[in-house]
């Protein structure tokens, strides 16, 4: 089943019931959404995606490399993600604060999250609070990053705040699942575009 996002009550309520003790301090990236690319590209591809949603893993484990070789360093794409919470919600924002803690670079952003999308399932693989947390804080300290610095990024009060306007900006425009694509400002209905054949398909025909 595709990830289905939150309500903004919903996500405030379970961040709050299940936020990780530690300092709070702003985390490197500090605009909603990541974007790599020409300005002049003839494309702008926008994803909707959340980090502990399995499909999106699955569309950056196939096509993300190419995506990114062929198209968006080619100057054909630019490209923008924004970040949703599919269940475990808390956990989903507790992983974008990781991919953030420390940097202000989008590329080292995103390979930060790919990172994530690879880990995914090992790091549910035993889902308590404590063994997830222990899987962030080893994956932190692989970027090195200090423990301090990984629970000062989790629990940075900033986030909570921008994954809800993300996803209430995706609800205003009938997005109700991750992955979800927008192509020169028209959600993609195709979902062939998750494939690595029908991505490339979609973006050589527009």
């Amino acid at each position: 089943m595709i990830g289905r996002p939150i309500s903004r009550r919903v996500f405030a309520g379970t961040v709050a019931a299940t936020a990780l003790i530690g300092p709070a301090v702003a985390a490197g990236l500090t605009s909603d959404e990541v974007t790599i690319g020409a300005a002049n590209a003839p494309l702008q591809l926008i994803e909707y995606a959340s980090s502990t949603c399995p499909h999106c893993a699955e569309f950056h484990q196939t096509a993300w490399s190419t995506l990114k070789t062929r198209y968006i360093d080619a100057g054909r794409v630019r490209f923008t993600f924004r970040e949703m919470a599919t269940a475990p919600q808390a956990v989903a924002l507790a992983m974008f604060q990781l991919a953030r803690c420390e940097t202000t670079a989008p590329d080292e952003y995103l390979r930060r999250v790919g990172v994530l999308f690879e880990r995914q399932a090992a790091i549910f693989s035993t889902p308590t609070g404590e063994a997830v947390q222990a899987a962030l804080l080893a994956l932190g300290g692989e970027w090195g990053l200090a423990p301090a610095q990984v629970m000062a990024a989790i629990n940075d009060p900033a986030g909570p705040p921008r994954i809800i306007r993300s996803m209430e900006q995706a609800a205003a425009l009938g997005i109700t699942s991750t992955p979800s694509f927008l192509l020169n400002g028209q959600k993609l209905e195709d979902h062939s575009f998750h494939t690595l054949e029908g991505m490339q398909r979609i973006l050589d025909a527009a």
